[in-house]
């Protein structure tokens, strides 16, 4: 067989790329066959057989009646205990430090699985009020279906609720790979360390950023672009990121944050019932019921849009 002309000069490229693994002090390489780590494309395909059970006949099987939908069901869910167990096991086992055996490791797998499905009735419940929340805040949805079928910010949702429930039990990685998916999918970045209140809608979706530390309240809606994010970043004495403060806003209930709005902060709080407008910019708290416009000059106009648009889904 002819050898390619570019044969000699790409093996001494390869052995200059793989001479920068053991040389770089920044760990950008696994190799260790003996911690294997969790696969995405595994954790995609467990997604997607929850959303089958979430959302029965709208994602899998179309075909499902009253007599078999028990039993697909109870099929879905095998499946997905046995590749989530596997993929929590390889979590495990590649966080480990060093003093845990395999028993150790399958005991925390199992009882980490055990505790998410234990979720599953509850994360139903919230994400049917999500869907009701999306019908009464958007005049252009027609239907459930269609929020189901086709909102991107329902579908980033229901991945972030999922994530955030292995984000609590100690799975970071895995609740990671999930939103990360959900904000390749979707262009909505929400982390899965956010904590999210019944009745959440995001309107359009496109360029929403929900950072960890964020709190947001019962019956919030928020518009495309929309970044509820951090001031600044603290550090410690030795000059390190701190990972353990609060550095997102907190939403309380029944709030709305308009397109392109900015909030900022750890210790900012958006008040029961505030409006924050389009493309404001947000690092201080707001008291209850405020509305906070963009320029104080249109602030007459300004007021009159948000009378119109509140309580609807089409954003100024």
């Amino acid at each position: 067989m002819k050898r390619h002309p570019f044969h000699d000069r790409l093996r001494a490229i390869t052995r200059e790329i793989v001479a920068t693994y053991d040389s770089s002090p920044i760990p950008a390489h696994h190799i260790d066959p003996e911690r294997r780590l969790p696969s995405r494309q595994a954790i995609v395909q467990i997604l997607e057989n929850l959303f089958a059970v979430l959302y029965p006949g709208f994602y899998g099987v179309q075909h499902l009646t009253a007599e078999n939908v028990e039993y697909h069901v109870g099929a879905l869910l095998d499946d997905v205990a046995a590749a989530l167990y596997e993929q929590v096991r390889l979590a495990y086992q590649f966080d480990a430090t060093g003093g845990e055996g395999d028993d150790q490791i399958r005991a925390a797998a199992d009882e980490a699985v055990d505790r998410f499905f234990r979720r599953i009735p509850e994360l139903r419940r919230l994400l049917l009020l999500d869907c009701e929340a999306a019908m009464d805040g958007d005049p252009a949805a027609r239907s459930f279906a269609e929020i189901i079928f086709a909102y991107p910010g329902f579908e980033a949702i229901t991945i972030q609720r999922i994530a955030h429930e292995f984000w609590n039990i100690g799975m970071p990685l895995l609740a990671r790979i999930m939103t990360e998916h959900a904000h390749s999918k979707t262009g909505i970045d929400i982390h899965p360390g956010a904590k999210i209140g019944e009745s959440f809608f995001i309107d359009h979706g496109t360029g929403v950023v929900i950072g960890e530390t964020t709190v947001i309240g019962n019956h919030v809606k928020i518009y495309q672009g929309v970044t509820l994010g951090a001031l600044s970043f603290p550090k410690d004495e030795r000059g390190r990121l701190r990972r353990d403060t609060k550095r997102h806003p907190t939403l309380c209930d029944r709030v709305v944050v308009y397109a392109g709005a900015t909030i900022l902060g750890g210790d900012t709080v958006i008040g029961e019932g505030a409006l924050i407008g389009g493309n404001t910019w947000v690092i201080e708290s707001v008291r209850p019921g405020a509305r906070v416009l963009n320029t104080p000059t249109s602030q007459a106009r300004q007021e009159k849009i948000l009378d119109r648009t509140h309580g609807f889904g089409e954003g100024i």
